[in-house]
């Protein structure tokens, strides 16, 4: 997207967002993470943690932080059921459903995080005043890497809850694998812009994939229609320049990509044939518009 067509105008009042944060087993981060949330230059207006089962002082650490957060800091514990990567999204949906179990205030945004991202402190100021600016563009994160990503990332992810709320799930994330990539295919069909602003930091503290060696990239590519030829070039700019996935995890993306076998329903599944027509045909017109400049050339 070109830059130049979307002005940040500086509001007077900025509007509001709050925060879901997983974590698990997080005794040397979790505080690190909540406290770049709470120094932020525009404060959440609450943050929600969603404790998956840690066995370790997660939860006492989480205690005492929330004994001094004034109301700001709500804390959902699970039992010890094991690593399951699936349950990421049902955490998501399950702090969604207590903002209104809870009645909690309503705001403009919500921001995914983990408890391995750190903030700039000025992070959530900048990406809510271009998001102010810009009501057609629906998601929105800043950069963690040196290169410039073309799509938003993950964590610390803003969703524009007017989009959300009235998008295909209605509210909550769609519970299939995927969910990450779906919900900017969904802004885009709907006539949303995503977009990544560079000049918003944030780090991890953990590296990427060490626990599922990117079988879930590769085989989401299946369950949202990705056309061939664009699941072969994704693992080229992998493999060859080394970034995102690494070398091995391109490798491990590709081989589930071809392999997988998408489930009939649940977690598995794939996902409907509007989305994964949308996806195809977003990719069939960026592969047009490719061979049309080399065929100019």
């Amino acid at each position: 997207m070109n830059r130049e067509s979307y002005p940040v105008i500086k509001l007077s009042k900025m509007n509001t967002y709050f925060v879901i944060v997983t974590c698990r087993n997080s005794e040397h981060n979790i505080k690190q993470s909540l406290s770049s949330l709470k120094d932020q230059t525009v404060k959440p207006e609450y943050i929600i943690v969603i404790n998956d089962g840690s066995t370790d002082r997660t939860q006492e650490i989480l205690n005492d932080i929330q004994k001094n957060s004034n109301g700001s800091l709500h804390v959902i514990q699970h039992p010890d059921w094991g690593y399951d990567v699936n349950r990421t999204v049902k955490n998501w949906n399950e702090a969604i459903k207590l903002t209104k179990d809870k009645d909690l205030q309503k705001t403009e945004y919500h921001l995914i995080a983990t408890d391995d991202t750190v903030y700039s402190n000025d992070y959530a100021e900048k990406i809510i005043a271009f998001m102010d600016s810009n009501l057609q563009v629906a998601v929105v994160s800043g950069s963690y890497a040196r290169d410039k990503p073309s799509m938003p990332h993950g964590a610390g992810r803003f969703v524009r809850n007017s989009f959300f709320q009235n998008a295909s799930w209605q509210g909550y994330y769609p519970e299939q694998m995927g969910f990450e990539s779906a919900i900017l295919y969904e802004a885009n069909s709907c006539g949303f812009a995503t977009y990544v602003l560079n000049e918003a930091k944030f780090q991890h503290t953990r590296p990427l994939g060490r626990v599922h060696k990117f079988r879930e990239f590769g085989a989401s590519m299946r369950t949202l229609g990705y056309h061939p030829l664009f699941a072969i070039a994704r693992f080229l700019k992998y493999f060859v320049t080394g970034k995102v996935t690494g070398r091995i995890g391109s490798l491990y993306m590709l081989y589930y990509y071809i392999t997988y076998r998408p489930k009939s329903e649940g977690y598995d599944s794939m996902y409907g044939k509007k989305i994964r027509h949308h996806v195809r045909q977003k990719q069939i017109n960026k592969l047009k518009d490719i061979l049309s400049l080399h065929g100019s050339e």
